[in-house]
């Protein structure tokens, strides 16, 4: 029972500390969502080449759609005329970072991982691209979108909303926002919800060095990566999920490879590498994320035994850097928009088929 308790509390504290942050990143990410128009990005994106390849990583970062998400977005860029080399960058960074993300990486892992992140997140977009380019061998094949993501409404809900007549400012600010609380809530909760419960079992159960043995070094990165291939997680989820490893003695590059390959290496993109790019693609694929993010891996570990750099979650009351009311507030707002998506409309789906 004590352990309940214990793990109940663990839960709640890494929620009360994510969950302004949280929220602040939804709402940057539901503005990009209308501001920047996913035509205008495809009429940038259609040579080869490694400044498009730049243009599409850079892009693609910030952008608020994670591992399911980016499936249908990037589907929609190859066959709206993106070359190899762009739809690959915009694969790759889009889900292994973006606006949420960085802010939770900042208050669960701290400044330099929250800098360290999305620079490698967007130089393993770039190798990758730059891979697939050169790639000459792999040939497109176009098939039904049948198998795509859990997400695909999404890419045809996209230019319905773009389409309309051009909206006021505020008005495009209500539908952000509006976006945020209904489709990202929708996208990213499960995983975020599985992440912080992993993290807070491991603060609960896991002695902290049960990892420490085999979470170092180039073998431990690779056990990362076999561990994050099968999980179907977004870059906001991984964080908390990261701060567990963290806490259980696995080093600093290690987690990193962690957040940049789950996110990015799930089954569902591999399976869209394979089947619209070629299999040629999809070695060139695997090469350019999983080489970059060993590498920036073994240099960050490499970083904090020369810089003398400390690398720990930032979690709990000692660490928080916002005011009480406000992780509070924060935490209601969340959690209310949860059990609304969740909940209550759900209630509603199931039950009274023709509501809205």
């Amino acid at each position: 029972m004590n352990n309940i308790i214990e793990l109940s509390l663990q839960f709640w504290l890494l929620f009360l500390d994510s969950a302004p942050w949280l929220l602040f990143g939804l709402i940057i990410a539901g503005w990009i969502k209308v501001f920047v128009p996913l035509s205008w990005m495809q009429q940038q994106l259609g040579a080869e080449g490694f400044t498009t390849t730049v243009k599409a990583a850079v892009l693609g970062a910030p952008l608020p759609l994670c591992s399911c998400g980016v499936i249908p977005a990037a589907l929609g860029l190859r066959r709206s005329g993106a070359s190899k080399s762009a739809t690959t960058a915009f694969l790759v960074a889009t889900p292994e970072t973006g606006v949420d993300s960085v802010s939770m990486t900042y208050v669960l892992l701290g400044p330099v991982m929250a800098i360290v992140r999305p620079i490698a997140a967007i130089s393993s977009a770039i190798v990758a691209g730059v891979l697939v380019g050169r790639d000459s061998a792999a040939a497109m094949q176009t098939k039904e979108s049948s198998q795509q993501s859990c997400c695909a409404s999404q890419a045809k809900q996209a230019p319905t909303q773009q389409a309309v007549a051009p909206p006021s400012v505020f008005r495009s600010a209500i539908t952000g926002l509006h976006y945020a609380a209904n489709n990202l809530i929708r996208d990213t909760t499960p995983w975020l919800l599985v992440g912080l419960l992993f993290a807070a079992i491991v603060n609960t159960f896991i002695p902290d060095d049960f990892l420490s043995a085999w979470g170092s070094g180039f073998i431990g990165m690779l056990v990362m990566i076999v561990i994050s291939i099968p999980m179907y997680i977004c870059a906001t989820a991984s964080t908390p999920i990261a701060a567990g490893l963290l806490l259980s003695g696995v080093s600093p590059g290690a987690v990193l490879v962690f957040m940049l390959a789950g996110p990015a290496t799930n089954i569902a993109s591999l399976g869209l590498v394979r089947s619209e790019l070629g299999n040629h693609t999809l070695v060139a694929y695997l090469t350019g994320v999983i080489g970059t993010a060993v590498l920036f891996g073994l240099g960050l570990d490499a970083l904090v035994a020369t810089m003398g750099w400390v690398i720990a979650p930032l979690v709990g009351p000692e660490n928080r850097v916002l005011p009480l009311w406000l992780s509070s507030l924060s935490a209601f707002i969340l959690g209310a928009l949860i059990v609304h998506e969740f909940g209550i409309k759900h209630f509603y789906r199931k039950h009274i088929p023709n509501h809205a």
